[in-house]
């Protein structure tokens, strides 16, 4: 789904309510103050949406943004959000930092708490709305990162804005399975990134467990094959209880066994998509940990809406992604590797 924004194309006095409500609608609720004068407003654009990915492109004059602590506490968004910012300068305010972006630039923003986005000479950004859940990042790791710039200087900020400007020109392009294969490798760039960021706060080591969290989650996905992998395992080899394992991931809202099933559901889900992968659907299953094939098939239709023999089937027929989406996942595999 794409929606094209040409607030010029309005009559002036409709032009402000115009624009809020679709951001409102399509992006996120947030309070938007034009300035000087309503009547000049001037903003083109459009919203991509596929699969779990949101980008709102933007070029506009001077605006101030706001997530008010009203809507933060009344929504039910859990997004975080990226700006890249294209061309001139921005500021994000959040968590009592301010970020100002120069072009090439990121800064991150937690829907679930107030923020301020600041574009007194107008705006030209990227805005990527991410579902907080799939970055399955410890809750105080993400507060930790908000309002810092990303800049150019730092490899894999760099690496990230790339892709994410690549992201933007072509999501309204990708059909559903595409849109799913660039999602998740574009969530594990934006996971390495912030995970490279936290040893270089200055307030870092006063997080206590944060970088056990971090080697937990890491571990957990460079293990999910293993059939042995458990609560008592993982715990063994972080020189932890299984309680305290749960009371860290708990703080990142992550229910163990829950988590570790949908990361398992989803890498089947993806060799199943595969045309290249020629593997029995039990082989793949297998392979990820389920040894129930009938528990394998239920719980990959409650989540996914068919079974793996129809989303094989569908998806075979769409034919094999393109090169950019290999590109995409061997880059987002190698920025993991890189990653704390």
């Amino acid at each position: 789904m794409t929606i094209v924004l040409d607030a010029d194309a309005l009559a002036p006095r409709d032009r402000a309510e115009a624009i809020r409500t679709l951001i409102w609608d399509t992006v996120v609720r947030v309070e938007i103050e034009h300035h000087p004068d309503p009547t000049q407003i001037s903003a083109t654009g459009r919203i991509s949406e596929a699969s779990r990915l949101n980008v709102c492109s933007i070029r506009s004059n001077a605006t101030t943004v706001t997530r008010t602590a009203k809507l933060a506490h009344e929504s039910d968004d859990q997004y975080l959000f990226l700006g890249l910012q294209l061309s001139g300068s921005s500021m994000v305010v959040q968590d009592d930092r301010e970020a100002v972006l120069r072009p090439g630039d990121l800064a991150v923003y937690d829907t679930r708490r107030p923020y301020t986005l600041v574009n007194a000479a107008g705006i030209h950004q990227h805005f990527f709305r991410i579902p907080v859940s799939d970055l399955t990042l410890p809750g105080r790791v993400l507060q930790a990162v908000t309002a810092i710039r990303f800049g150019g200087d730092r490899p894999l900020a760099k690496i990230t804005a790339g892709h994410l400007r690549e992201v933007a020109k072509n999501l309204g392009q990708l059909n559903g399975q595409e849109a799913e294969d660039v999602a998740e490798p574009t969530f594990a760039l934006i996971r390495a990134m912030l995970a490279s960021q936290i040893d270089d706060l200055p307030d870092a080591r006063q997080h206590l467990d944060r970088s056990l969290e971090l080697r937990i989650i890491r571990y957990i996905r460079t293990h999910l094959h293993e059939h042995d992998l458990s609560a008592g395992r993982i715990a063994v080899e972080h020189h932890i209880s299984v309680r305290h394992l749960y009371r860290l991931l708990g703080r990142s809202d992550i229910v163990l066994g829950d988590w570790i099933r949908r990361l398992r559901l989803e890498a089947c889900r993806r060799a199943l998509a595969d045309p290249g992968d020629t593997r029995t659907i039990t082989a793949v299953a297998h392979q990820w940990g389920f040894v129930d094939m009938t528990h394998f098939g239920r719980a990959f239709k409650a989540t996914y809406g068919m079974s793996p023999r129809d989303w094989r089937a569908t998806n075979r027929a769409a034919g094999s992604s393109n090169r950019l989406l290999t590109s995409v996942a061997n880059l987002a595999r190698a920025a993991e590797d890189s990653s704390p």
